[in-house]
């Protein structure tokens, strides 16, 4: 069972919206890195994903970047940008999907439009995986190293918190958010 410890603090914020701001820290994990914090979907809103697409490049046999979270309806480009040919695919329920193998200089692109964890991999270089992360808000954040992240233009409201990272149990905090101010949400996860 996950264990999640949550610290809340308001103050003031000069951004449009709330942001939620803090850290995550992954116990299981080498580093906190790569965790994605999100407002999960909130009642009677719907948001329009970005025109142009998402870019997850391969770069030196690795997918840049590791995890990606877009919006439901979002298109990601898959350019391959090394010497060597690469196949895009996912077994993975929300988006299943085979984008063939191609060389250099090509890219092909996917539309995710189902919520949840998109696993990627490449048959071709077995030791490549990556993460599309499809959310139904556009209020989320990938943590760096340290673990922090900042979410902005948060609608004021209580919200639901949700955090995924691929070596730990998902984790959910609840968070009140008040015009512009600026709510801080530290969370460990197990």
């Amino acid at each position: 069972m996950t264990r999640l410890l949550a610290v809340a603090v308001v103050s003031a914020s000069l951004a449009r919206g709330g942001t939620i701001t803090g850290s995550v820290k992954v116990i299981p994990a080498r580093d906190s890195s790569n965790a994605v914090i999100y407002v999960d979907k909130i009642p009677g809103r719907a948001f329009q994903p970005p025109v142009k697409p998402v870019v997850l490049d391969q770069i030196n046999l690795t997918f840049v970047p590791h995890v990606l979270p877009v919006l439901a309806g979002t298109t990601v480009a898959f350019p391959n940008s090394d010497e060597v040919r690469h196949n895009v695919f996912s077994p993975s329920p929300p988006k299943r999907f085979n984008l063939g193998t191609y060389p250099r200089g090509v890219t092909r692109t996917v539309t995710f439009d189902k919520p949840g964890e998109v696993a990627l991999l490449c048959n071709v270089h077995a030791e490549m995986s990556a993460y599309v992360v499809v959310l139904e808000t556009p209020f989320f954040a990938v943590t760096g190293r340290d673990g922090s992240f900042s979410i902005v233009g948060v609608p004021p409201g209580e919200h639901t918190v949700k955090v995924w990272h691929e070596k730990a149990r998902p984790a959910t905090a609840k968070v009140a958010v008040k015009g512009e101010e600026k709510v801080t949400l530290n969370l460990v996860l197990k």
